[in-house]
């Protein structure tokens, strides 16, 4: 009996061959076992959290980037303690004298607040230098001896620059937010440029291109009207105490009569000697007769005019830094980057004593 072979043939499916009524039965998807699940749903957490760290540092690159552009541009703002602003680096161009707007400008904060920060340069001790903003200042100061109140006065907002800028650069900054103020006056301006040039850390030692150097933002007719003015500050500038009040056109006419006659500057300061309690309205009259050509007083005789810068401004080396001096009639100024109250008061009475000897 002969055997018959079987081969398997494998007919591939076609759709709708199954009985009529009866439907294909679901394919079971193909089983994973725990070990394989769990390796796979790790590395879809892994990627997803790749994923958000990137972005999270894409975003930090990006706010890093722009603080950088923003402190390079003096756009950062915080508040930062009174005592530790200096004023010490750049000499002001406030003069002597009351300040009547700056009891509008404490009332204007105290009801409203600061809008406009003051700008400050960071130091490396990490103090900083104020830039812009003394009357701002002044006005906090005020405000927080007059209330004691630390948590609102104690820190003012403020603009920081970083370090690095040069001198010049700073007193430029100075003088343009300066120019946009009503109240700024020429004599001020001059004072400014005087102290510019008499500073020993700038290059330029001539006031009247100090002018040119730090007013570029002012027309030729304004620099003009600085430059007299200069001629008054120089010869007056040590003994007047409302010189922003005087007018443009009593100043002009004041610096010509002080190039024309120089003993009317002796004149006028012996008319003022003295004379503790004048007024705005007294020291003026006092010039505009000087500049009118009437005689002050009967004291006050024709004397030799003063030879010579109305002050000398030098700079000192000592084991704690540099200290800038200002010597002028009556009147020596030492500032030096150290807080004088902090020390003993009969240690620096003693030293102060033992140089006021040296110098007699």
């Amino acid at each position: 009996m002969s055997k018959r072979r079987i081969f398997d043939i494998d007919l591939p499916e076609e759709e709708g061959s199954f009985p009529a009524g009866k439907e294909s039965e679901p394919t079971e998807p193909a089983r994973r076992s725990p070990m394989a699940a769990a390796i796979t749903e790790n590395a879809e957490a892994l990627r997803e959290r790749r994923a958000v760290e990137a972005q999270i540092r894409a975003e930090n690159d990006a706010l890093a980037a722009e603080h950088v552009r923003m402190k390079k541009l003096g756009l950062i703002v915080d508040l930062i303690p009174l005592e530790a602003v200096e004023t010490w680096k750049l000499v002001r161009d406030r003069v002597k004298g009351d300040d009547f707007e700056l009891a509008e400008l404490i009332a204007s904060i105290r009801d409203l607040g600061l809008s406009n920060p003051i700008r400050v340069e960071a130091r490396e001790d990490g103090r900083y230098e104020l830039i812009q903003g003394y009357r701002r200042l002044s006005a906090y100061r005020a405000l927080l001896e007059e209330t004691g109140d630390a948590d609102r006065w104690g820190r003012i907002p403020a603009g920081i620059l970083p370090r690095g800028e040069d001198l010049d650069g700073l007193y430029r900054r100075m003088v343009d937010e300066n120019l946009v103020r009503k109240d700024i006056s020429f004599a001020e301006m001059a004072m400014l440029a005087l102290n510019y040039a008499h500073d020993p850390q700038t290059a330029e030692t001539d006031p009247d291109r100090a002018v040119a150097q730090l007013f570029q933002s002012a027309g030729y007719q304004k620099r003009s009207y600085i430059r007299h003015f200069i001629r008054v500050m120089e010869r007056l500038g040590d003994d007047l105490r409302f010189a922003q009040h005087i007018p443009r056109a009593l100043g002009l006419r004041l610096a010509g009569v002080l190039e024309e006659r120089p003993e009317a500057a002796a004149q006028i300061r012996a008319a003022l000697a003295g004379w503790d309690n004048r007024s705005v309205t007294d020291e003026i009259g006092v010039l505009q007769k000087a500049a009118g050509g009437e005689e002050l007083t009967e004291a006050a005789a024709p004397a030799k005019p003063r030879i010579g810068r109305a002050k000398t401004t030098f700079q000192v080396s000592a084991r704690g830094g540099a200290a800038k001096c200002t010597a002028a009639n009556g009147r020596l100024e030492i500032r030096f980057g150290r807080d004088f109250s902090t020390m003993d008061r009969r240690r620096l009475e003693a030293a102060l004593a033992r140089m006021l000897d040296e110098i007699e």
